[in-house]
């Protein structure tokens, strides 16, 4: 089969391999819609350690084309959402673990780009099928379903940390797909005021329509400062999706005493972090810290479609490109590489 991916650190391209096989409890997908994401990009410049030979993507949904001999849920030709986290749910690490996240040390149940091949191929193997394929429901389309995979995943996994409540004030910083989405999802819990923090229009006019209420710029000064002078002291809650190092003891400074700082953003392997001891209140200022990954597996992503399928989440506004044709993954992987200031989210149909 073909994909498309890295042979190396740099160097990505079409990758010829054989049809992986079917265990018997896994399946065999079929991608009909992949989505190009950050961390494709991420793992392709070297940011996971060194790799050859793999195909990239973790963000698809297809048709089952296979499946082993004790799945009992899933069938061939089933339409499913295909998680970028998909556990080995028999692993010690899930089984008292929130996310689902390591089941086999850290980061273990992200296995496309980690340890297999991923979704940018002609074929993909999922884990574990019946625990971790999802189907999607009638009046769901498959364009709102990708963003289930990935995208809305996170960015409500980052209020799911915060524990945002009634009315808080919450800032989320950055507003590519990721934080949208927790944009949405922080509105979803009831959050009254919701600041973010981006600088791309189109981006900006998106975040509004999903709840934030103002939009601040790291171009117009530190954005601490700007919170804690537009709050009068700080946010309740604070999602970060995006940033680095600085931004991260920004947030702690911008968020009240009882506060939480929640963070589903991937930082540089040479980032180190300087907490500002004073604004932790030399620790003890009831700000709890919070990092985790996106968790796995079919229940979720079901819950998730049926946000969508029952109308409280429009997914499809996040996806700001599109291209048609499997020969046209090299021009949207390109695209999220470079991020054009006009990108949110860019999805390949594989016909």
């Amino acid at each position: 089969m073909r994909g498309f991916g890295m042979h190396s650190v740099g160097d990505i391209g079409w990758i010829e391999k054989e049809r992986p096989a079917c265990g018997p409890w896994d399946a065999i997908v079929r991608p009909t819609i992949v989505a190009p994401c950050s961390s494709d990009t991420h793992v392709s410049h070297g940011g996971s350690g060194p790799k050859s030979e793999l195909i990239l993507g973790h963000e698809a949904v297809g048709i089952v084309d296979e499946v082993g001999a004790a799945v009992q849920e899933i069938k061939p030709g089933d339409l499913v959402a295909v998680p970028c986290v998909t556990p080995d749910w028999l692993a010690p690490g899930v089984q008292n673990n929130r996310t689902f996240s390591h089941d086999r040390g850290m980061f273990g149940s992200f296995k496309f780009v980690g340890i297999k091949d991923g979704t940018m191929a002609e074929f993909c193997h999922v884990n574990m099928a019946d625990a971790n394929l999802a189907l999607i429901p009638d009046g769901v389309s498959p364009e709102a379903a990708l963003m289930t995979v990935d995208m809305v995943s996170t960015g409500f996994h980052g209020v799911e940390l915060a524990e945002i409540g009634y009315g808080e004030t919450v800032v989320v910083i950055g507003i590519g797909p990721v934080g949208l989405m927790a944009i949405a999802g922080a509105a979803l819990h009831g959050a009254g005021r919701i600041i973010a923090v981006g600088t791309r229009p189109h981006a900006a006019e998106v975040a509004k329509a999903y709840g934030a209420t103002e939009i601040i710029s790291y171009k117009e000064g530190p954005i601490d400062a700007q919170v804690i002078e537009l709050t009068g002291g700080g946010a309740d809650k604070t999602v970060m999706a995006g940033g680095n190092a600085e931004t991260f003891a920004q947030a702690i400074r911008m968020t009240r005493p009882n506060g939480v700082i929640s963070n589903i953003n991937f930082f540089d392997v040479m980032d180190t972090f300087t907490i500002p001891a004073l604004d932790w209140g030399l620790g003890m200022a009831d700000k709890d810290i919070r990092g985790s990954f996106c968790p796995g597996g079919a229940v979720r992503i079901q819950r998730l479609l049926d946000l969508i399928k029952y109308g409280r989440l429009d997914a499809e506004k996040i996806i700001s490109h599109r291209f048609h044709g499997f020969d046209k993954l090299p021009e949207a992987f390109e695209l999220m590489d470079k991020k054009a200031s006009d990108l949110i989210k860019p999805i390949v149909y594989m016909d």
